[in-house]
């Protein structure tokens, strides 16, 4: 059973009714799901996954004035709920302190966010790791009466300011086209195994984030970028098969060759979307060409690479 399956279920057959019974004042108040960290939030857990912060449990978010005045005491309830359900058991681990339980709304985003709602200017956006925004939007909410919670994910779940987006998509362009299509070969030259083995895997890496830029997509953790890839419908299937190659592939040449393919798709991307209108096959060279397309002075401003 997935991770999110079963935290929806252990509430709906322990949560709820403690809510209904115990908070029967306060549980229209009381926002409920699964969100934050973990495999199971993306939906990407499996038998591995299960050695901790795995297995029933569940979010419980309060507003400020809520959170200090049942808070407390919600918890205790919370962990009164029995251990186990449906043959499984959550098993914490040394850094499991706020995934499940009872939290404070702006608490959580400020986790996350650095801030207790959603970025209020463009700056602010920029600030924000992408993994952080991949975050705290996955998940499931499993009610949400008070809206509070709710209101500030579909925030965060439009996406970013179409400006912003522009700003990552240029210099994600800058540092995939400089490690790849420049230094990975470079490295082969000289016979730099270190410096080579780095520019595939950042290259890689950036790759796979461009493509989740393009997407309107927030790019998760890194261990989660190459399985999350393959869902997404702008080049994900090809970059998921492509980057496999590029990571199982002891030919030098193919990797090289796989490389080009996946710029040169990008490129197309790029170019279709209206977001460059240079021919050159250096993906460098169209990150001027998308940071020129920035409508926000302010922003445009910036050195390109400040957003990569």
């Amino acid at each position: 059973m997935k991770g999110l399956d079963l935290a929806e279920r252990y509430f709906e057959h322990y949560g709820l009714p403690m809510l209904e019974q115990a908070f029967a004042a306060e549980h229209g108040r009381i926002a409920a799901g699964l969100v934050g960290d973990g495999s199971d939030c993306l939906g990407f857990d499996d038998k591995f996954s299960r050695d901790h912060d795995w297995g029933p449990g569940f979010c419980l978010w309060l507003d400020k004035s809520d959170y200090a005045a049942i808070g407390l005491r919600l918890q205790a309830a919370y962990d009164g709920l029995p251990k186990t359900f449906g043959g499984f058991a959550r098993h914490a681990g040394e850094w499991s302190a706020g995934r499940v339980g009872v939290l404070e709304t702006g608490a959580f985003y400020r986790s996350f966010l650095g801030r207790p709602e959603a970025p209020g200017n463009l700056f602010e956006w920029l600030r924000i790791p992408e993994n952080s925004l991949a975050a705290c939007t996955s998940g499931r909410v499993f009610r949400d009466p008070l809206g509070e919670f709710s209101w500030i994910r579909q925030q965060l779940l439009d996406y970013y300011p179409e400006d912003v987006r522009r700003a990552r998509i240029a210099g994600r362009c800058m540092v995939v086209g400089q490690s790849a299509q420049y230094n990975f070969q470079r490295a082969r030259w000289r016979d730099e195994a270190f410096v080579a083995q780095y520019a595939e895997t950042k290259f890689c890496s950036d790759a796979m984030a461009l493509v989740y830029l393009l997407n309107r997509r927030y790019a998760p953790y890194y261990k989660w970028l190459h399985r999350g890839i393959a869902g997404l419908p702008r080049l994900g299937p090809f970059m998921f098969d492509t980057v496999q190659t590029i990571a199982t592939s002891h030919c030098q040449d193919e990797k090289q060759a796989c490389i080009d393919e996946i710029c040169a798709a990008v490129i197309g991307e790029l170019q279709a979307e209206g977001l460059s209108d240079s021919n050159s096959r250096f993906l460098v060279d169209h990150g001027p060409s998308v940071h020129d397309r920035i409508a926000d002075p302010d922003l445009r401003r910036l050195d390109i690479l400040t957003a990569r």
